[in-house]
């Protein structure tokens, strides 16, 4: 589930403050007024994430108090159980997207000097690795010549590690052997279990959930196969890892934009942004701007993911109906972050469970989450039951994600006061309060866009609201509910209104600022599709990205077999 929340890495889910660009440090006052804004030194501004506003703040009289936020988040969690065929379904919306957009979001917001705060970091390193920019800088880094992420890179200082599978004792098929290339690299040294089990990657987060942290692993693929291709061609070794860099970063851009972002968002806004460029958000940056993170999309739009986040999978051919079922809260388990790694223990005691790495047999079968025969390969196709869907865009989030598990979060061992707290619409709505974030109504205003009817609010299909609540939504909607009510009512799955230009303007910006850009080189064309025709047409998605990673091999693909 995606949101482009910038937690630090030591406390995802609970960031204490907010560096806001004009305003200064928003913290947290642990209570439920909005922050105050703190001045700041120069250092202490570098090593928080820069964010800049788009709308007004909200006057306190608009916010909702903990009581509506109790009561909106309870209305949000309660949609019910079951797997990706379900009618909520969106159709097109594979649900390996939910996952590619955590994926995104963790690029777009890395923490980079989160882990090495006590370290003699350069302002130039601080700024360098904080930039909101479409550059997959939690894959790289800040490369292999910084003397801190060394260590993801292969001896060669040009391949990122990967790791390897932990074969499951007394199995008698592949199940049983250690699989090479399909775990995250992990630490693996260290007194305590949770030590070794730490991911060996630029951003932790990457391992929140199993679904992400597969992807991450292809992505590692994905750079690994270029630089063999590069190397095997004769690429000089001084150039080769920038070579391969910019490859990757353009077509992962590529893949975004004509991919993902027209399942999430209405097509006429994107065409509309990347064809006529940006109205809002920083339309004309100066060549040395680098970009910010407008609250409202880190806040509010981006965090249209946990919509779409289902409660179980069809993982691979052990973990299915009629068999175990790959459950939300086993796809946390299955990490070094959230969980243990471990089918036993406890998933909020991170030193429990018997295993240090990814068991072989919660390997994914890739082929369940994307749509392969849509990209040109029916051969990699899977029945209806087999393949998972995305829930629609809508106010209803599965009834999992009212109980997140403490380490999604950074609060193990030690869990929040009140049981509300741990309810991820409630996280979301208080988040909103803490910085004064506008309203819908507001940004409607604002972005002048049609804004939401009162009759907009009524009961549908999405959270069901009593009359107090619906009164006080009509007037001063919280911008992350107000988002999602626009997919519903006006966008047909997708985002529209204030959501769709929100995130369509700070994808094109963030994409503009990174350092390899297509924006900024518009005559660039993907060059690394697999199907001969579907690279003449133009064509990169994520699916060709899973081929070309996985070499067009189902077995790689689907490493346990149909």
């Amino acid at each position: 589930m995606f949101r482009a929340a910038s937690e630090p890495q030591s406390k995802r889910h609970v960031r204490n403050s907010y560096f806001v660009v004009g305003e200064g440090i928003l913290a947290d006052p642990g209570a439920d007024e909005p922050a105050e804004a703190q001045a700041a030194s120069s250092v202490a501004a570098l090593r928080k994430f820069q964010f800049s506003r788009l709308g007004p703040k909200a006057k306190p009289d608009q916010l909702l108090d903990r009581a509506q936020r109790t009561e909106l988040a309870q209305k949000m969690t309660t949609d019910p159980p079951g797997p990706g065929g379900q009618p909520d379904s969106s159709p097109g919306v594979p649900a390996g997207f939910t996952y590619l957009g955590q994926f995104v979001d963790h690029d777009l917001t890395l923490d980079a000097t989160a882990v090495r705060l006590e370290e003699d970091v350069t302002v130039q390193q601080l700024l360098q690795g904080r930039s909101p920019a479409l550059d997959l800088d939690s894959l790289y880094g800040l490369g292999p010549d910084n003397r801190f992420d060394r260590r993801f890179y292969e001896d060669d200082g040009i391949r990122l590690k990967s790791g390897t599978t932990q074969g499951i004792p007394g199995a008698t098929d592949i199940t049983k052997d250690p699989l090479a290339g399909f775990d995250l690299p992990r630490v693996g040294a260290g007194s305590l279990p949770s030590e070794r089990r730490r991911p060996l990657i630029p951003d932790p987060r990457n391992d929140e959930n199993l679904a992400v942290a597969q992807i991450h692993g292809a992505f590692i693929r994905f750079h690994n196969r270029f630089v063999t291709e590069l190397a095997d061609k004769g690429v000089s070794s001084a150039v080769l890892f920038e070579s391969a860099r910019e490859a990757v970063v353009k077509h992962y851009q590529w893949m975004l934009v004509h991919d993902f972002l027209p399942r999430i968002v209405d097509g006429t806004v994107i065409d509309e942004v990347f064809g006529k460029g940006r109205k809002h958000f920083e339309p004309s940056p100066g060549d040395q701007d680098r970009p910010t993170m407008p609250i409202e999309f880190s806040v509010a739009a981006y965090r249209l993911g946990h919509s779409m986040v289902r409660d179980e999978y069809e993982w691979n051919r052990i973990f299915r109906t009629g068999r175990t079922v790959a459950t939300l809260e086993l796809l946390f388990r299955f990490t070094g972050t959230s969980g243990n790694l471990s089918p036993g223990g406890d998933i909020n005691d991170p030193e429990s469970g018997s295993f240090e790495r990814l068991p072989t047999n919660w390997v994914a079968d890739f082929r369940r989450l994307f749509d392969f025969p849509e990209g040109g390969r029916p051969d990699l196709a899977v029945t209806a039951a087999e393949f998972n869907l995305t829930k629609r865009i809508d106010t209803l989030m599965v009834d999992p994600l009212a109980k997140l598990p403490l380490g999604s979060f950074g609060a193990r061992p030690q869990g929040p006061g009140d049981a509300i707290e741990l309810n991820l619409a409630f996280r979301n709505l208080t988040r909103a309060n803490m910085v004064g974030l506008a309203t819908g109504q507001q940004m409607a205003s604002r972005l002048r866009v049609k804004p939401l009817l009162a009759s907009d609010f009524d009961n549908r299909d999405g959270a069901q609201l009593s009359d107090p609540l619906k009164k006080k939504l009509v007037r001063d909607c919280p911008l992350w509910f107000y988002i999602l009510r626009e997919a519903e009512v006006n966008g047909g799955g997708k985002l529209t209104g204030v959501g769709g230009r929100i995130v369509a303007e700070v994808f094109h910006r963030a994409i503009e600022g990174s350092h390899h850009s297509i924006v900024r080189d518009p005559f660039w064309r993907p060059f690394l599709t697999p199907d001969p025709q579907r690279k003449a047409d133009g064509k990169f998605d994520m699916t060709d990205l899973l081929l070309y990673a996985f070499e067009g091999r189902a077995e790689l693909l689907n490493p346990l077999g149909p």
